[in-house]
């Protein structure tokens, strides 16, 4: 049986990437150290791909500051979500496909 991968995004290839998206999609929005901490990276990791999901439309950030410390919150965008979801269909296409292959 043939399965095509054709569908999915390459935008989320990498796990941190596609944890960052599973966080951010099932919450309103997280705080930077926030997303460090649940994924357990780096702050330049980290920052590096959120940079990459902003500049493909998928994340919003929101600057702040509580007190005089800086507060930097992502949420997913509309756009995001969609392609996530979209992305995620594909997958679990491709594991129902292996399943009734087998």
């Amino acid at each position: 049986m043939k399965v095509s991968i054709d569908g999915l995004n390459k935008a989320f290839e990498s796990r941190i990437r596609l944890g960052i998206m599973s966080a951010l999609a099932v919450n309103d929005s997280l705080d930077f150290n926030s997303l460090k901490e649940f994924l357990d990276v780096t702050d330049g990791n980290l920052a590096s791909h959120l940079k990459a999901l902003e500049k493909e439309g998928f994340v919003q950030v929101e600057k702040s500051f509580i007190g005089r410390k800086p507060n930097t919150n992502y949420t997913v965008t509309a756009l995001g979500l969609r392609a996530f979801q979209a992305h995620l269909a594909v997958l679990e296409q491709l594991i129902l496909k292996n399943k009734n292959a087998k």
